[in-house]
């Protein structure tokens, strides 16, 4: 059973998953032209967000998080971010498993939606998305790392 646990981004452990992530990202991406952002830690301290480190301690093989946005239309609104699994890890159904935890949480917080944003090459976590309901929507940000925008229902 995967262990999932939150961390802040900004610990050791939670940045260098995510600097892991941010190089394989720019090694693949179309172009080189990977932008890298690492996330404000605030933006995922409860309840308006969280990060999650999915893994035993000091062993993480991958991450996940939600932050609150402005609402929509729809109400509160959450938007996943950094969803990743080390290559070796994938294919284990731990990708759902931090994707369906992320979600449990955003209900918790009574959101109306998620949202998420990802890019076209990124065809098994596209597959994912849609498998849990999400579906493709218009750009709702200027992300230039994205070419695809989701959208998920909680209500």
């Amino acid at each position: 059973m995967l262990e999932l646990r939150p961390s802040s981004p900004g610990d050791p452990e939670s940045h260098a998953i995510l600097a892991e992530y941010f190089a394989l990202r720019a090694e693949e991406f179309p172009g080189g032209t990977y932008t890298t952002t690492f996330p404000d830690p605030a933006t995922f301290e409860s309840p308006v967000g969280v990060f999650l480190l999915a893994g035993p301690e000091g062993a993480a093989v991958g991450c996940g998080g939600i932050r609150r946005l402005e609402d929509s239309d729809a109400g509160i609104r959450y938007e996943v971010k950094h969803l990743f699994l080390k290559p070796v890890t994938r294919g284990r159904g731990w990708g759902r498993a931090i994707l369906e935890e992320l979600e449990r949480r955003a209900r918790e917080w009574d959101a109306a939606e998620l949202v998420l944003d990802t890019h076209h090459t990124l065809e098994a976590a596209g597959r994912l998305y849609a498998r849990n309901g999400f579906e493709q929507i218009e750009a709702y940000n200027e992300n230039r790392n994205a070419t695809r925008w989701y959208r998920k229902s909680l209500r």
